[in-house]
């Protein structure tokens, strides 16, 4: 008799020890999940400040390009034709 009342009580206890743990990993797997979106958030916006960082720099560089062709045309062409040909060598190996 006094085994079935300790086999009643420890899978009681067992019982309760289990939902206690099933709620503290729900709560660590909500805070996980909350913690997640946050990176997520962060990392959003860390890549949208770059991808302005970088599109700026290209608009700069591109407009210090086209002033360099407008103020030495010459020396641009010539420029191409030499990368061109070093190219065209290069691609035939």
């Amino acid at each position: 008799m006094i085994d079935k009342k300790f086999a009643t009580v420890s899978s009681t206890e067992a019982e309760v020890e289990a939902s206690v743990a099933k709620s503290d990993l729900d709560s660590q797997i909500s805070d996980l999940r909350a913690e997640i979106a946050r990176l997520t958030d962060s990392v959003s916006a860390i890549g949208s400040g770059a991808k302005a960082v970088v599109q700026s720099e290209a608009e700069v560089l591109t407009e210090r390009l086209r002033d360099r062709v407008r103020e030495e045309p010459v020396t641009t062409l010539l420029t191409i034709a030499g990368v061109s040909f070093v190219l065209g060598l290069l691609a035939r190996r």
